[in-house]
């Protein structure tokens, strides 16, 4: 029998790739962006009441009422926007799921969909699954800023879609008002969807900046669609719990496809969130925690050779190693992890065309005494 691949060269993702080598080599795994510390005992206690009650059949399509409700009172409060929990928020099974969905949703084939890249892998291959075509705005080192007028001149009358992520990964930057506002003004008057991917909403870790969200911009608001994930605010990624929000007349398209995609979400995890967000604190006190985090681990490598602009959100730490080597950041990926014994990204792999700035990525969600025989290892790099 002939298969005939819709996504012929398309490989294992990155993250697949460099995790499966850590176990192999036994390295220190600082690429794949989850942590190695629990989520609250009391989130699981809340689990397992819900399981225990029986709370353990199908939810209703769109999510668990209680817990819809609670994320409209969640952003209402950060982001000041009003927004129906019955048709306008839907509980997915991770924030990936939410992304396809999308995309799957509004992006026709011949659409063109403008994606800001480096990008998480799952933009481009979802795109072209729906029989778009992905282009790519590559940002470029060292500030990975938006230059706007640049990317208006990637706008056609097939342009459907634009992708944005803030915070941003793998870059560890954020978006803030004048980005927002320019993109506000770019899509004005047209038919263009905004798909904004917010998971790290919580870990801006900028002195003095605030997460710049479409929520905030009325406009954009209208155009929106909005992806978050329980797992990066919880701690909880092997839950693989997320959301959507948007105005009601995109979220009725969504829901057309999410509803033979997954149909719902986890039933006794939502009620547990439901009561653990009545605590905003659980959210609120992220910034502090990583912050902390991400400079202890930036003290503990200063004296490496590697050059770090500290993070402004995520919890991913960039790290410039052209001082050190003139490798392929793949290969310099591998060396790192077979003979230093941590694996790390290489940023080339969230381009379309592999563009490679010398850069690797190191995420710092690891207890303090994984972050420190790390470090150690770091500083012996040559």
């Amino acid at each position: 029998m002939h298969l005939r691949s819709k996504q012929p060269n398309l490989g294992t993702t990155i993250f697949t790739v460099m995790s499966a080598l850590a176990n192999e080599t036994g390295a220190i795994n600082l690429s794949q962006g989850f942590p190695n510390y629990p989520c609250d005992p009391k989130l699981l206690d809340l689990v397992s009441k819900y399981l225990n009650k029986g709370m353990n059949q199908y939810a209703p399509m769109p999510g668990v009422p209680v817990l819809s409700q609670r994320l409209a009172e969640k952003i209402k409060s950060l982001y000041g926007a009003d927004y129906n929990p019955a048709t306008e928020i839907t509980i997915c099974p991770g924030a990936t799921e939410s992304l396809f969905s999308a995309i799957m949703a509004f992006v026709h084939p011949g659409d063109e969909v403008i994606v800001i890249e480096p990008a998480y892998d799952c933009y481009v291959p979802s795109i072209e699954l729906a029989g778009g075509k992905a282009i790519p705005y590559a940002l470029k080192a060292p500030d990975w800023k938006v230059d706007w007028t640049e990317l208006a001149k990637l706008v056609s009358e097939k342009t459907s879609m634009i992708i944005i992520n803030t915070p941003h990964n793998p870059l560890g930057t954020i978006l803030d008002e004048t980005d927002l506002e320019a993109l506000q003004n770019l899509v004005a008057g047209t038919n263009i969807i905004v798909l904004s991917d917010e998971v790290y909403e919580h870990l801006v870790l900028e002195e003095g900046a605030q997460h710049c969200s479409v929520m905030r911009y009325p406009d954009l608001r209208a155009r929106s669609l909005a992806v978050f994930s329980f797992g990066k605010t919880l701690h909880a990624t092997g839950w693989k719990l997320g959301y959507i929000v948007g105005d009601e007349r995109l979220m009725r398209e969504f829901r057309k496809v999410h509803q033979f995609n997954v149909f719902s979400a986890n039933t006794p995890m939502q009620y547990a969130i439901a009561d653990y967000l009545e605590d905003a604190s659980v959210y609120n006190s992220l910034p502090d925690f990583f912050t902390k985090k991400r400079d202890f681990f930036l003290d503990l490598i200063k004296d490496s050779p590697f050059n770090c602009r500290p993070s402004q959100g995520t919890y991913f730490q960039l790290a410039d190693f052209s001082n050190i080597s003139e490798e392929a950041d793949t290969d310099f990926a591998i060396r790192m992890t077979k003979e230093f014994g941590v694996a790390v990204i290489p940023v080339s792999a969230f381009y379309s065309n592999k563009l490679d700035n010398k850069v690797i990525r190191f995420c710092f969600a690891k207890t303090d005494e994984t972050l420190l025989a790390a470090a150690e290892r770091i500083n012996k790099v040559f």
